[in-house]
């Protein structure tokens, strides 16, 4: 009698200890990813001309203004990103620097979604090419 209820209290003791390793574990594992999740977005608030993409084109209009259309593109997770400030580079033909301007784009990028911006400035004289980059970002 002595060793079945040492038996039965062993297997007890084994089928608790197991199921709580098992919710322990389980525990960990979310706690893991909160933490990889936190300092995820840590990252991507520090370092948004990381995470943000700008693309576009430009033309001349009826007045001679430059027409530059752009989309700035979220790469981040977590972060979203607003008042985006874009350096804009104008290049001659023969790829002198003629002029840096800045551009503010005031929407807000969610993460993994797109914004399109258009801007109208005068071009300096000989103005054959312009660049666009990411210079600045605030965190939403």
């Amino acid at each position: 009698m002595k060793k079945e209820i040492a038996a039965l209290f062993v297997l007890v003791f084994f089928v608790t200890a197991c199921g709580s390793n098992e919710k322990t574990a389980e525990t960990k594992e979310k706690d893991k990813y909160e933490q990889t999740k936190e300092t995820l977005e840590e990252t991507e608030k520090k370092n948004p001309k990381r995470f943000l993409q700008v693309e576009g084109s430009d033309r001349k209009n009826l007045l001679r203004q430059t027409v530059i259309k752009g989309t700035i593109t979220n790469k981040a997770t977590v972060a979203s990103y607003k008042d985006i400030d874009v350096e804009l580079s104008f290049f001659s033909e023969t790829g002198a620097l003629l002029l840096k301007d800045h551009e503010v784009v005031y929407k807000v990028v969610a993460p993994g979604s797109s914004e399109s911006f258009k801007y109208k400035t005068y071009a300096p004289k000989g103005t054959d090419s312009v660049s666009m980059k990411i210079s600045a970002a605030k965190v939403e």
